[in-house]
Formats: C-alpha cells, sequence, structure tokens
C-alpha cells in the first residue's frame, strides 16, 4: 500500500491530461476531465502539481456527487504525499463512513498513521481530528437545519 504514496505518474500521462483539461478549460470542463488530471497532479513528483490535485478535487469533491468516492481517496493520497497527514487521515475517515469494510483504504489509513509515526505527528492528528470532526458536526446541524 506503500507504493500508492510513492507512485509516480508518467509525464506522458501528465502531459495528456493536462491537454484535455485545457481544452476544455475553454468551454466546460467536464467532472471526468477534472477527474483525471487530478488524479494524475497528485501523483506527480512535484509538491506544486500535488497541491493543484487537491485544489481540483477539493472542488470536484463539492459540487459533483458522483465523484465523491473516488475523490475522497485521492484527497487522502494526496495529502500523505504532501505530509499533510491529519488531512490525509479525515479523508481516510470519511471514505470509511461510506464503506467501513474498505481494506484498501483500511491499509491507507495504517501507512499513513505509520508515517505520522515515523515522523512524530501523531498528537497533531489526535487534536486535528477533534477539529475537524467539530467542524464536521457543525456542518452537518447546519445543512439539517437549512433543509428544515
Amino acid at each position: 500500500m506503500e507504493d500508492v504514496l510513492n507512485e509516480v505518474v508518467s509525464s506522458e500521462d501528465l502531459k495528456k491530461f493536462e491537454t484535455i483539461y485545457n481544452d476544455q478549460l475553454k468551454t466546460t470542463v467536464t467532472a471526468k476531465a477534472k477527474f483525471e488530471y487530478a488524479w494524475c497532479l497528485v501523483r506527480s513528483q512535484y509538491s506544486a502539481d500535488i497541491r493543484k490535485g487537491i485544489l481540483l478535487l477539493e472542488d470536484l469533491y463539492s459540487n459533483h456527487d458522483s465523484e465523491k468516492r473516488d475523490c475522497l481517496y485521492f484527497l487522502a493520497i494526496g495529502n500523505a504525499r504532501v505530509k499533510e497527514y491529519s488531512k490525509a487521515l479525515s479523508y481516510v475517515r470519511a471514505f470509511l463512513q461510506i464503506e467501513p469494510g474498505n481494506v484498501q483504504v483500511q491499509n491507507l489509513e495504517a501507512v499513513i498513521k505509520k508515517k505520522m509515526e515515523k515522523e512524530g505527528l501523531v498528537g497533531m492528528a489526535v487534536a486535528g481530528g477533534v477539529v475537524i470532526g467539530l467542524a464536521s458536526i457543525l456542518g452537518l446541524g447546519i445543512a439539517m437545519a437549512k433543509k428544515h
């Protein structure tokens, strides 16, 4: 599973999906084109590309219901690759809320926690998780209040 965090996209794939995305920027970008480009970016060797991919995935997650599951997974990977482990874990946990038995995501969670331990960031993740959990509950409450 650690290979997923170390996998680097080929420059050919990145260029191919970047071209498709940029061509569509002239009219309307499809969710598929945005996702494929973001998917390549989070697997780039450059942190600036990874961060751009994260932004695209966050936008997709917010605006396209059909892409949520895959966005969560690659948001976790992208954030782990730029060492934003607390954010990565929050995306893993959100994914596991949807699919608690997903072994691939459970393994990803274990790899992220292992990297955090290695870098001494476990305490920060717990604190970050509490803040994110409270923000999620607050957001859910606001969303439910708006429905009524």
